[in-house]
């Protein structure tokens, strides 16, 4: 009766899970790699088996690494600053001051807004607000749209993209704060660990579980950055800021070359999983429980 109310069970709540995810995730991913060993262009009825021919167009393709160098400046930038801001904010709202969850409400509120109507109203910003007020106060910085120098246009991407993620890592970091046991705190306080010390040595063990995460999603996010680089700098200037996701798109949807763009989005998958599981090893490996 057991096993079959399991059955029954797992059926019911399970079973269309699974299906879902083996339909969405699985199935796509095994044609995906059929895919990259064949000459589709995604319009001809006829898929032509090529071998690996198609990974060595990926070697050559000098704008994919270019892009991909590009993207790993870009996570690097918006991993350590999300992270950073995100704590030192999450850390303030739970000192208890006041409006805290007004705050955290705030914060958050740009986690809310779709990545392309955010690009898009940052582009607005960008071109038109910061000009006009360098046109009135005369500073150089606002003189011309940021969009239209190539370092500016990367900074502008990485700020919006931090202002984007920051609120979700922030509520991550203070649940965190908020499940430090108190026990172990005022332990620490009477034994006279203070300032940084107490966070060091107390505060940033007992977070590592809260820090593993928040890394793992800024990673996996900043490396498939797309709708904010699409409505935000559609990669201009002169494709300096198409990160690897939108040279991806092109390739495949665009150039209507699909078995190259799809071996080039299998290796930046292989890139992304090794690396944020070798973050998550290694960030694992450093928490401790209270």
């Amino acid at each position: 009766m057991k096993s079959n109310k399991r059955g029954k069970d797992f059926c019911i709540f399970a079973l269309p899970g699974m299906f879902c995810f083996f339909a969405v995730v699985i199935v796509p991913f095994i044609y995906g790699v059929y895919l990259t060993l064949t000459d589709w262009n995604g319009v001809a009825k006829v898929k032509n088996f090529i071998g690996l021919k198609n990974f060595g167009g990926v070697m050559k393709d000098t704008q994919f690494w270019t892009s991909l160098l590009l993207t790993f400046k870009y996570v690097i930038a918006v991993v350590i600053l999300v992270n950073l801001i995100a704590f030192i904010i999450a850390y303030l709202l739970t000192r208890g001051i006041k409006g805290q969850n007004f705050f955290r409400a705030g914060f958050f509120t740009p986690n809310l807004i779709g990545g392309i109507v955010l690009g898009y109203i940052w582009q607005f910003v960008f071109s038109r607000v910061f000009v006009s007020v360098g046109e009135s106060t005369g500073w150089n910085l606002f003189g011309v749209s940021w969009l239209s120098d190539p370092t500016k246009a990367f900074i502008a991407l990485v700020a919006v993209s931090v202002w984007q993620l920051s609120g979700y890592m922030i509520l991550i970091y203070v649940a965190g704060f908020m499940g430090l046991s108190e026990d172990v705190m005022e332990a620490a306080s009477i034994d006279g660990a203070t300032g940084w010390r107490k966070m060091k040595s107390i505060v940033m063990p007992l977070m590592m579980s809260s820090v593993t995460i928040c890394l793992f999603l800024t990673l996996s996010r900043a490396f498939m950055v797309y709708d904010v680089n699409l409505s935000l700098t559609a990669g201009a200037p002169y494709g300096t800021t198409e990160m690897a996701a939108m040279h991806v798109y092109e390739k495949a949807f665009t150039s209507r070359q699909f078995g190259l763009g799809q071996a080039e989005a299998l290796l930046l998958f292989i890139i992304v999983a090794c690396i944020s599981g070798i973050q998550v090893y290694l960030t694992k490996r450093k928490e401790v429980e209270a």
